[in-house]
């Protein structure tokens, strides 16, 4: 018994030991900057990058006392403090980790509104931060892309449900009617020093910084002027930041729109991080829109976290690309695959930037007969710029996938002649760019350089159509297809982009079929109509004659899209497009005249449609590889539906082409035309189709044409013989004489006649 006594003794004191050691060894990882390093995809194939050089040691909350016991708080280090900064925009740059990019981009960050460097509000001291060290950079934690549940966003108490901590996320749009359950920020219940907003990153962060907003509306002023940053381990002992002795008071913003940073003076790690508003707009409320920047620790034994990391095995560079940097992509792409790429532009923008495009296709530079045409456009607004990221990031991929001999990538590029213009505005990109990623607020670079939304810059030929169809007892004069452009809106003085009148041209010299135009801010795909049809109304369906094959197109890239059809997420502002499936009637959500999507149906052959990549407009460039998986697929699907529908020649009895001629499909009030080789494509749904044929001089001809499910489009050949008139004028003309008008010559017999009878 002894014996046994002193050999489970010495078993005890053996796992006491080990227990011991773990335990150290994980307060030396907790203490050890060093031994947590983020895990984010980082590509810098244009730059070297920099050596790595100290950073500050991170601050961790203490656990709470035990009973009847003090802790004192320990103090962050004190550097030097920094000069007062002039301007906030013209704050000096940082250098950075080479571990992980600011919440912006690399390293520029000229455009960074911060207020962390100033002197604090309400305070006589200047605010210690460690300028003579290296800062890390750490991406959001995604309050504005969702990624922070609603269930992670707690406040003291707020105004009522649409104002509460679910609404506080940086950018978020209050909705038309602002007292209702989307509203435009956070707004505290009462304007007093005990309210707070907090933030449950679910796993030990390490946080850097915060970035601020007020209260989106149209009548109400309500934003934070100062704050408190507190930081806990367990949501019931606080530590707040300290600014030497004190506690360390932000400066917030000025107005309610442009965001305000503030980084932290010691990285501070933690699960939980609130904000205590210290003072607000003196005519206004407790109202905030906030960002938190931090870096989440990894953490391997947490299922939770590991099972919702996105990760991609695509080699791509993932990484937010300036001007140049694109044409030096596009230059790089085009190396790797001569063979199916060409780069050119379709014009130059209001700054002389040239709007570069690049073609995807077997046969570069021309168009091959039954081949049909796809377009992507990105950038059409500079600041939404995941669009033209994704743009990029699929012309890498294409090219790739065609060398490796991808069977479906291959189908698709030897099938179909692609365009892809990332950046319709790159004049507003560059000043989006500047702000960076989460600086730039919801508008900042939309417009072109002389303040035009091109989206809505296209002449408005909707009225022109429905003013015709509602004429009644008048001869139709408007067809209902290739509505010609109004002449004011082809002088000099008319109210027109340059980078619109760019796009007309290119889309009138190009027979496109399909193409979809990339947006950001929301995450539904919108179908023409754009423009209500009732006058008096801002909202209203309005169905195009094609409605059924167009509600196809716009599912093809929802349901195939990660998010889009997912029942579960959350709306990114305040319209809930679930109960279409991830899609919209455009007018049905906003009217807007003169849109890309109208014109382009009305005045050309191509079917356009808009399509809303995400809820962030400008992600942190962190995000993009969970962006891309998101929408790959998507993006190549709908490229896809180009091969539905009809497709065929429209020839003569000698075998040559029409151009011109008119196709036309029962029961469906719009029209295509063949291009100049006398191809054509319509794009239908599944079904049987009874098609016609016609052409100015030519008998017209009519088939029976069947569309079925599988992916292709039907072969529906036409050859047309000329009317006997047509071959009158052709005889006359060929022995130089004009042919006899038959109406006039019995106008003139009658004359003679009664000249005669006189």
């Amino acid at each position: 018994m002894a014996r046994r006594g002193a050999a489970a003794l010495a078993l005890f004191l053996a796992l006491l030991t080990v227990v011991l050691a773990g335990a150290g060894a994980q307060r030396a990882a907790v203490e050890d900057p060093d031994y947590y390093v983020q895990e984010i995809w980082n590509r810098e194939p244009y730059y070297a990058r920099p050596e790595p050089e100290p950073k500050p040691e991170p601050f961790s909350p203490p656990l709470p006392p035990g009973p009847g016991k003090e802790e004192r708080e320990p103090r962050p280090p004190e550097p030097r403090p920094p000069k007062k900064a002039a301007k906030p925009k013209k704050a000096p740059k940082k250098k950075l980790a080479p571990e992980t990019p600011l919440p912006g981009k690399n390293s520029n960050r000229k455009g960074m509104r911060t207020k962390s460097s100033e002197k604090a509000a309400s305070d006589d001291h200047s605010v210690p931060v460690a300028r003579d060290v290296v800062r890390e950079g750490c991406p959001p934690l995604g309050l504005e892309t969702l990624k922070i549940t609603d269930f992670q966003l707690h406040a003291s108490t707020s105004k009522r449900y649409g104002l509460g901590a679910h609404r506080g996320r940086l950018n978020i749009q209050a909705g038309i009617n602002e007292n209702d359950f989307y509203d435009g920020a956070w707004c505290a219940g009462r304007n007093d020093l005990r309210q707070w907003i907090e933030v449950d990153a679910r796993r030990l962060t390490r946080f850097t910084g915060v970035i601020t907003q007020g209260r989106n509306s149209l009548w109400l002023s309500d934003w934070v002027t100062s704050y408190k940053v507190m930081v806990s381990n367990d949501s019931h002992t606080w530590v707040t930041v300290k600014n030497g002795s004190g506690d360390m008071i932000f400066e917030g913003n000025s107005e309610k729109e442009i965001p305000v940073l503030n980084e932290l003076p010691v990285p501070m790690v933690a699960r939980y991080i609130r904000i205590n508003p210290q003072s607000w707009f003196d005519n206004g409320s407790i109202c905030m829109r906030m960002e938190i920047l931090g870096c989440p620790l990894p953490d391997p034994n947490n299922y939770y976290h590991r099972r919702n990391e996105m990760t991609t095995t695509d080699d791509l560079d993932f990484k937010h690309h300036s001007y140049k940097e694109m044409r030096q992509l596009m230059k790089v792409v085009n190396e790797m695959c001569p063979n199916i790429t060409r780069i050119y532009n379709i014009g130059k923008s209001h700054q002389g930037l040239k709007l570069y495009a690049v073609e995807i296709s077997d046969h570069p530079g021309e168009h091959e007969v039954g081949e049909p045409e796809f377009h992507y456009i990105a950038g059409a607004h500079g600041n939404e710029v995941l669009g033209r990221e994704l743009m990029l990031l699929l012309m890498q991929f294409l090219c790739q996938e065609y060398l490796a001999g991808n069977e479906r990538i291959v189908h698709l590029v030897e099938e179909t002649r692609i365009h892809i213009l990332p950046s319709l505005n790159p004049d507003g990109y560059e000043k989006a760019y500047e702000g960076g990623s989460e600086l730039g607020g919801w508008s900042l670079g939309r417009w072109t350089h002389d303040g035009i939304d091109i989206n809505n810059n296209f002449p408005d030929l909707n009225t022109l159509l429905w003013e015709a169809e509602d004429r009644q007892g008048i001869p139709r004069k408007v067809p209902n297809h290739y509505i010609a452009i109004p002449e004011w809106f082809l002088s000099e003085n008319a109210t027109v982009a340059v980078e619109t009148r760019a796009v007309i041209a290119w889309m009138e010299k190009i027979p496109f079929v399909l193409g979809g135009n990339l947006q950001g801010g929301e995450l539904v795909v919108a179908y023409p109509y754009d423009m209500v049809r009732s006058l008096w109304k801002t909202q209203e369906r309005s169905p195009t004659p094609d409605d059924h094959v167009f509600r196809w197109l716009a599912y093809s890239y929802a349901s195939t899209h990660r998010l889009m059809t997912d029942a579960r997420r959350r709306v990114c502002h305040t319209e809930d497009f679930q109960k279409e499936d991830g899609t919209v009637n455009g007018a049905s959500w906003h009217t807007v005249a003169g849109s890309l999507n109208d014109f382009s149906y009305l005045h050309t052959n191509c079917f356009e449609l808009s399509i809303y990549v995400g809820c962030d407009k400008y992600p942190h460039e962190s995000q993009l590889p969970e962006e891309w998986e998101n929408n790959r697929e998507s993006l190549i699907v709908f490229m896809e539906q180009v091969h539905r529908g009809i497709k065929g020649l429209v020839r003569d009895l000698h075998g040559k082409g029409i151009p011109n001629a008119i196709i036309s499909v029962e029961g469906i009030n719009h029209d295509i035309r063949t291009a100049n080789d006398g191809d054509y494509w319509r794009l239908l749904n599944p079904g049987e189709y009874v098609v016609t044929a016609k052409a100015e001089g030519f008998t017209s001809s009519t088939k029976n044409c069947m569309v079925g499910y599988d992916m292709g489009a039907t072969r529906c050949d036409f050859t047309l013989s000329k009317t006997n008139m047509a071959r009158i004028r052709e005889i006359m003309e060929k022995f130089r004489k004009q042919p006899v008008s038959l109406p006039a010559r019995r106008l003139k017999l009658r004359g003679r006649k009664r000249r005669q009878r006189g």
